[in-house]
């Protein structure tokens, strides 16, 4: 029969995924032997059959009268007994800490006789009944679903009546008073009573706790911190102890370092004559945890003492909620606490030192998002003040710079030496020098991968999408927020981190750690604590981590932050700008002599690209992938030239030769969906010369750099390919004009010719493919997309939201890799080459590659390197390293 209640002394920290958290700590600090009131828990699997099927299991409700049964043996009392009873606390404690998510009812088992016993037991007329009026709050808002203001404004209403400036001016009978306004105020609005069974007290309350894991708040924090929502949460039954029983009495929270810094020490607050929820409310100011040995320095003294037992036995800092009651430590609660990125660093280098852990569990400890965090500049959080409007924190990070409403005025502006933000309804890739030139991105519209989002972070640049609250009215040159507006030129600031846009110019703070990164200066404390962690990561990490890169100083900027190639040259956006006039020429020729006039102009541009990414990266791979979109990107809007046109023809004038041609030539390259059109391998096969152009741009680049006394490594990948001929064809003309440039140079060039992998039929038939390819590169944007059938900007607008509302998606699968469908087909595609060709070089370059759960992901697959944008290289380095650690228990890694 299965078990759904434990007692405390038959639980342990290692059954957390059974007991929850709470549960799991409060039977470990009993076993330690530390003074913990005497509990039980129901487990997760109870909460997972009440949310399935509506009810409790059948044997809950006797295993839960069997455990009371015992603890009214030790306790000497009974639940509800009318002169001395026994009170209980009912807290939720899932798997993983969801502070404040969840519900808590404290004081069950008071009724209208057993307060009174309760008051004559204790002493106190008044503590009685402050303990009966939060247990009819509490229970009446959790239990019952009264509104909680309600009953804050009854409170307060009363306090302003008696002239009370806070609840301990309140006396016994206005508290007795205040319980008759509440259990009036509940049968108003649920018109039920209060119940004054103890019995029916407690069997509401853990149903209550279980329905809360559904809560709204509970799901938004479960998808904020990707916890899954099928987990469930334990609850944890305890004896009430009390820290409103007068000045000898209290309740505290308290680490055992500084969750901010990570600095030694004990931190906390201390709230006399108080509960624990008056702490965490802020009903009253707290005094630090530090005073604590000046109000009772007995139980200070133990309180430290305990402190050190919890953090040596758990080997980390520990989070603490303790209770005195007329000068006896309660220890309620423990956890390993939540701390910022910069402690985290700092905790794992100094338990290191301290012999507490290993270098390898310090790796454990500290993530690439909170790497990311500490890289990018932050606002002064005491000085920014209101925010004017918020949006989705795509790309983290803190800028000052005047609003503008199109890429050339932040392109002008920029030249000028003014920073700037680009504010657009949403970007296109014509949004791209404006989006180089801007210190940040503001859109009114899009998410977190839109083509804002996804550029943004690729080139560090902070960006917060989605920030609907904004009208932005491009024709004016503003946005609205409400009343507010502000025009262009006016400066504001963005929180690419916590996704605020701030009016006016907040006060920045650097980042040490990206000066560490650029420069390789290293400094005690936190510098020193993110150097050891990547030292440690690239000692024992197996994944390359190459960049996607597109220009030299990308290249030079990704080596710095320790790159060991580039895994994703785009071509395409070697086209930008003034060059785009040279495509259009290509794409309006009518023979191949004007296709080749065009071709050859772009030649020597192209060549000097890769002679600068090259030179970069001398000595390393860098792979280049040949050109991919569609070539309709590269002209001009369809509509906008169909209405200029039409408005020419409107006045009375001919429209111009050009603008003819170009429309002609938009309308004959129109495609419903360009996606799945003529873009990659298929560009290649039938426009003439294009596929040569590029690679003798890139041979030619090769011979320079060989004969400057460099090392070049350059690798040519076609990209989108579903059937292995496409392949065997552009490979043989890749070669006819490796040899070509061979020959006529004088200096042999050998480049490997691979391919992408963005496309299931490929995953599927890699085996065949690899027969041609000497390396694959997984395109995962885009297998995704064709995996999924979604156009990513499309689905993100239209329902990306709703599905993870109704917890389809846990994340977004641009976000993070899909393990079942997008990476079966990695998997697949990585046996399947493997077996047809052993030495064959497999990495991923899509964005997934700078992803921390989708680099471990990549490492348990068997790739080589996982290449992203040169911002994020520092992160995949260092979830490559964790990546390649032990499995807990195993003894090998994740693979």
């Amino acid at each position: 029969m299965v078990r759904y209640v434990y007692d405390f002394a038959s639980g342990g920290r290692d059954m957390a995924d059974l007991l929850g958290g709470k549960g799991a700590n409060l039977a470990e600090m009993a076993r330690l032997g530390l003074p913990v009131p005497p509990g039980f828990t129901v487990t997760t699997e109870a909460c997972r059959v009440f949310l399935a099927t509506g009810s409790e299991p059948d044997t809950l409700a006797g295993e839960i009268a069997e455990h009371l049964a015992a603890l009214e043996r030790a306790a000497g009392r009974r639940l509800g007994q009318p002169d001395d009873p026994l009170l209980l606390s009912v807290r939720s404690g899932a798997r993983f800490s969801m502070p404040g998510m969840m519900e808590t009812i404290l004081d069950v088992g008071l009724d209208d006789d057993s307060v009174l016993g309760l008051a004559k037991t204790s002493g106190s007329e008044r503590f009685a009944w402050d303990s009966y009026r939060r247990l009819v709050q509490m229970f009446g808002s959790t239990v019952m679903g009264v509104d909680s203001a309600l009953f804050e404004d009854a409170i307060a209403g009363l306090k302003r009546a008696r002239g009370a400036k806070d609840d301990l001016a309140l006396t016994a009978a206005d508290l007795a008073e205040l319980v008759r306004i509440y259990k009036d105020l509940i049968r108003r609005e649920t018109g039920e009573d209060f119940p004054q069974s103890p019995a029916e007290q407690l069997g509401r309350a853990v149903r209550a706790v279980f329905t809360s894991w559904t809560g709204e708040r509970a799901r938004l924090y479960r998808r904020r911190e990707h916890i899954p929502d099928d987990l469930g949460t334990a609850v944890t039954v305890q004896t009430m102890v009390f820290g409103n029983l007068g000045a000898d009495s209290g309740s505290g929270v308290a680490f055992t370092r500084d969750p901010a810094t990570g600095r030694t020490g004990l931190y906390g607050d201390y709230l006399a004559n108080a509960q624990g929820e008056d702490v965490v409310a802020g009903i009253r100011n707290t005094v630090p945890l530090t005073a604590l040995e000046e109000l009772d320095p007995v139980s200070y003294g133990r309180l430290r003492d305990h402190m050190g037992t919890l953090e040596a036995h758990y080997r980390d800092l520990c989070d603490i909620e303790f209770t005195i009651e007329r000068g006896r430590l309660w220890m309620l609660q423990t956890r390993v606490g939540k701390r910022t990125a910069g402690a985290a660093f700092a905790l794992a280098a100094e338990l290191a030192d301290e012999g507490l852990i290993t270098p390898d569990e310090g790796l454990s400890r500290v993530d690439g998002d909170g790497l990311a965090r500490l890289m990018f500049p932050r606002f002064d959080t005491s000085a920014v003040g209101t925010a004017l409007a918020h949006g989705l924190p795509a790309s983290p990070g803190a800028a000052v710079g005047a609003a503008v409403f199109d890429s050339a005025e932040a392109v002008r502006r920029a030249a000028a030496g003014e920073d700037v933000v680009l504010v657009r309804q949403e970007t296109t890739p014509d949004d791209l020098p404006g989006m180089i030139a801007a210190q940040a991105v503001l859109t009114s519209r899009g998410g977190k991968t839109s083509h804002a989002a996804v550029v943004a972070r690729g080139m560090g640049t902070v960006c917060v999408c989605g920030a609907e609250e904004l009208d932005v009215d491009l024709a004016a040159r503003r946005f609205t927020v409400g009343d507010t507006v502000v025009e262009e030129g006016t400066v504001i600031s963005v929180d690419g981190s916590e996704g605020a846009v701030y009016p006016g110019a907040a006060p920045l703070v650097a980042s040490e750690v990206m000066r560490y990164f650029e420069t390789g200066e290293r400094s005690p404390g936190l510098v020193e604590s993110v150097a050891r962690a990547m030292e440690r990561a690239d000692g024992v990490r197996t994944l390359e981590v190459r960049a996607n890169a597109d220009t030299p100083e990308d290249a030079a900027r990704a080596r710095r932050f320790g790159a060991q190639g580039v895994g994703l040259c785009r071509t395409e956006h070697m086209f930008l700008g003034e060059r785009r006039k040279l495509v259009e020429a290509m794409i309006l020729a009518r023979d191949d002599s004007e296709r080749e006039k065009a071709l050859s102009a772009l030649l020597p541009l192209q060549r000097r690209d890769f002679i600068g990414i090259l030179e970069a990266m001398d000595g390393l791979p860098v792979t280049v992938r040949l050109i991919d979109p569609p070539l309709h990107e590269f002209l001009p809007d369809r509509t906008d030239l169909a209405v200029r046109l039409a408005t020419t023809e409107a006045q009375g004038d001919v429209p111009a030769a050009h603008d003819t041609e170009l429309l002609d030539a938009v309308n004959r390259m129109h495609e419903e969906n360009p996606m799945l059109g003529l873009r990659g391998v298929r560009l290649g096969l039938v426009v003439p010369g294009l596929v040569a152009m590029q690679v003798r741009a890139i041979a030619e680049a090769v011979v320079e750099r060989t004969r400057a006394g460099g090392s070049p490594r350059a690798e040519i990948m076609v990209p989108l390919v579903g059937a292995v001929e496409e392949l065997r064809i552009e490979r043989a003309e890749v070669e006819r004009v490796l040899a070509e440039v061979s020959e006529e140079s004088g200096v042999p060039v050998r480049c490997p010719v691979g391919t992408m992998i963005e496309l299931p039929r490929a995953a599927l038939t890699a085996g065949r493919i690899a027969e041609e390819a000497e390396f694959f590169s997984f395109g995962t944007n885009d297998l995704t997309q064709t995996t999924w059938g979604f156009s990513r900007d499309d689905v993100e607008a239209a329902f990306f939201s709703a599905y993870l509302d109704k917890g389809i998606f846990a994340t977004s699968p641009f976000e993070t890799l899909d393990r079942d469908g997008v990476g079966r087909l990695v998997r697949i595609a990585v046996d399947e080459g493997r077996a047809a060709r052993p030495e064959l070089k497999i990495g991923v370059c899509g964005e997934h590659g700078g992803d921390p759960a989708s680099v471990h992901f990549f490492h348990a697959a068997g790739l080589d390197y996982v290449s992203c944008s040169p911002f994020r290289v520092p992160v995949a380095r260092l979830e490559a390293g964790r990546a390649a650690l032990p499995e807990p228990g195993t003894g090998s890694d994740s693979r």
